[in-house]
């Protein structure tokens, strides 16, 4: 997959994508990177993995650092602006990559206190440190953008119905980021082939992935729907403030 954006078109900007240490989040950061911003891998635990990202930024030419937070520790989330502004300047583009809510020991409240709570908590704490101009985007899947008039796997109802959550929280801040001059958009993508989450949904219920892309047609793979997050953060912003990825007609749109 060949970078969707142009070299040299975010020379001077710089960008935060958070969960940036492997999958959607990672390929995003790259393709930010390769098109000359300056970007701070996010990542919460394994830091050899994000240093990783870091170096093949690095090794193309690119500037990047990253910074370890608990997304669901305001302190945490704090530190990590702090760093990213000391180092690089004013953000310009935030990505709200990070989720989850499948994950086995987490207690019964950790898909909602992620997917809805913190990322109301890294926007707030991210607003006094925006550029003039920012864009934030969120990143969530149909199944959970359409949680609401289309049913989905049992397996997945928790993450869909919490970041369902999470994005009427940011939506509900749209006056704002008006009123701060700050943009947002919803990128809504289908299964993502290569993915934790689809990963975990295939174990829980066998030929749920396949079963989804004879449905779909296709699934797009991580680097693809990747490309398309990065292109969210410069194209323009549609009315509605969402960014559709792939096909939808097998959901329900609301009324």
């Amino acid at each position: 997959m060949t970078n969707p954006l142009a070299p040299g078109s975010l020379d001077g900007r710089v960008a935060l994508v958070t969960g940036s240490s492997r999958g959607i989040g990672a390929d995003t950061a790259r393709y930010l990177a390769g098109a000359g911003a300056s970007v701070v891998v996010n990542y919460r635990s394994k830091a050899p993995r994000a240093e990783k990202v870091v170096g093949e930024i690095e090794a193309a030419g690119g500037r990047a650092i990253a910074v370890a937070a608990d997304l669901t520790d305001a302190a945490s989330v704090a530190a990590m602006f702090e760093r990213a502004v000391a180092e690089f300047g004013p953000i310009d583009i935030l990505v709200l990559n990070a989720s989850g809510g499948m994950e086995s020991g987490m207690g019964d409240d950790y898909a909602m206190r992620l997917n809805r709570d913190a990322q109301v908590n890294v926007v707030e704490g991210a607003l006094p440190h925006l550029a003039s101009g920012a864009r934030i985007v969120f990143v969530t899947s149909h199944q959970a953008h359409f949680i609401r008039t289309t049913p989905t796997m049992p397996e997945y109802e928790p993450v869909a119905l919490s970041k369902r959550a999470g994005e009427d929280a940011l939506r509900a801040k749209l006056p704002d980021f008006d009123a701060a001059g700050v943009e947002f958009v919803v990128v809504s993508g289908d299964m993502i082939e290569g993915t934790i989450t689809a990963t975990l949904l295939e174990r829980a219920n066998p030929g749920a992935i396949e079963a989804r892309k004879q449905d779909a047609g296709r699934l797009y793979n991580v680097a693809e729907f990747a490309a398309e997050v990065a292109l969210a953060a410069v194209e323009p912003v549609p009315a509605d403030h969402t960014r559709y990825v792939g096909d939808t007609s097998g959901f329900v749109h609301e009324s």
